[in-house]
């Protein structure tokens, strides 16, 4: 299944091959190197955005089928991902060619790269707010340059490490901001109340949960950091680390945090992660710093690392192959701090938006192709996914992905607040859809090279 590494291509890297099993880590190793992910201010905020816009009932109904339905995705995605060794770019060339898959990167590495100035600009800020001595954009270059030699060392040897050493930190800190939160303002029941002064929205939990399909590039993450397990580790993996343990943890007992501190702590100017963090770091001091360094280097971490690998996937397909991983770490964290500098968060999370939709129908293809016994019958159990033999476009993959992302896109932008929020959802139910009944005509010829064939 996996291909021997190319002697020209660093072992460190695994972004033109399959990861072979000399290369998966261990149990431990994966666990500590994935659960980076859980500790984002983001998580915190965006839980008591919605209880304040929706109502905190409404936003735990949301929160606890988001739990359920990305426990069930990441399950068995990442088991895929364990068996074959494949990343995002590889198995994105079995779905749609050679040039759907450059497409598939791009939209990857440059959500990636999004997330790495949000976070990234969230340490900064809760430097440069304590340090006031230090300028914005001085924070800004502190945090690029001390984040891209993390990812140097990639996740079989270094990342691993970095968070496995953080994460009791992240945790102590979370139990101490809750503490100490309740020290200072006392404890209230308000926050299990919150929401608009117009009263309970309805549905409420239905726009709780499709805003949560608007960051399942997870589901990506999920994949890529996945494919270094070992394929003996892959029922705990798909259980614990990709399962309801996780989600548990990083949806829900975030989210409920951050909805108590929201409905505790006063934040003049609005609930933003920036007015979060700057509550927090005056409530705790250097712990409060500290606290958010952690939370934010353990998050960027990966951000950086994903940006980086799928960067050089993307420019390799555009002539660029020979050139190393650290270079492309360098050029994200080059294009992290100009975003950063830019002030451009507006018209990021308006890309974000419409990459949502392309990321939603992504996965739904990904699942209907790792359902379907079609491409199993076609190649005999064989999975073709090398440059020289994939089709530059598979009319199957790609039919299926822009058919359901125009559709998602075009309810997006109707105007209306309903069909908006069922933009997403549609959007999955389209892409599967329509590649399960593609895949069910489809020819040898459309995934692979005619000679090939």
């Amino acid at each position: 299944m996996a291909t021997p590494i190319p002697k020209q291509v660093d072992s460190t890297d695994c972004t033109a091959f399959a990861v072979p099993d000399t290369h998966r880590l261990s149990r431990l190793s994966l666990t500590m190197a994935w659960w980076g992910i859980c500790s984002a201010m983001f998580w915190l905020v965006v839980s008591a955005t919605l209880a304040m816009t929706f109502g905190t009932q409404q936003a735990i109904i949301g929160l606890v089928l988001s739990v359920i339905t990305y426990a069930a995705i990441n399950a068995v995605i990442s088991r895929y991902a364990m068996k074959t060794g494949l990343s995002v770019a590889l198995f994105s060339r079995v779905l749609f060619g050679r040039t759907g898959a450059t497409l598939a990167t791009l939209i990857f590495f440059a959500t990636a790269i999004y997330y790495s100035v949000f976070e990234g600009s969230v340490i900064a800020i809760a430097i440069h707010d304590y340090v006031s001595s230090m300028s914005l954009n001085q924070a800004y270059l502190l945090v690029v340059l001390y984040s891209v030699p993390l990812i140097f060392g990639s996740v079989q040897n270094w990342m691993d490490k970095l968070n496995g050493v953080l994460l009791p930190f992240y945790l102590i800190g979370l139990v101490a901001l809750v503490v100490m939160t309740i020290a200072e303002y006392g404890y209230s029941s308000a926050w299990l109340h919150m929401g608009p002064a117009s009263g309970p929205v309805e549905n409420g939990w239905w726009q709780c949960f499709s805003y949560f399909m608007g960051v399942w590039i997870l589901m990506m993450y999920t994949w890529d950091y996945a494919r270094f397990g070992r394929k003996q580790d892959a029922s705990f993996h798909s259980r614990f680390n990709f399962g309801l343990p996780f989600y548990t943890f990083t949806f829900l007992i975030n989210g409920l945090v951050g909805i108590f501190i929201a409905g505790t702590i006063p934040t003049p100017g609005g609930l933003t992660e920036v007015s979060v963090v700057k509550a927090i770091v005056e409530l705790m001091g250097v712990w409060g710093l500290i606290f958010v360094w952690v939370s934010q280097t353990r998050i960027n971490s990966a951000n950086f690392f994903l940006a980086a690998t799928n960067m050089q996937a993307f420019f390799g397909r555009l002539g660029l192959a020979r050139v190393p991983y650290i270079a492309w770490a360098v050029a994200v964290g080059a294009v992290v701090y100009a975003l950063m500098r830019l002030n451009v968060f507006d018209y990021i999370l308006q890309a974000l938006a419409y990459q949502s939709i392309f990321v939603v129908a992504w996965v739904a293809i990904a699942l209907a192709h790792i359902f379907s016994p079609k491409y199993h019958q076609l190649f005999d159990g064989k999975i073709e996914y090398e440059l020289e033999r994939v089709s530059a476009i598979n009319p199957c993959g790609l039919g299926a992905w822009f058919f359901a992302a125009g559709i998602g896109i075009l309810l997006l932008n109707s105007g209306s607040t309903t069909l908006s929020t069922c933009s997403a959802p549609v959007t999955f139910i389209s892409a599967f859809a329509a590649y399960w009944l593609l895949l069910n005509s489809a020819k040898r010829s459309w995934f692979v090279r005619p000679h090939c064939s």
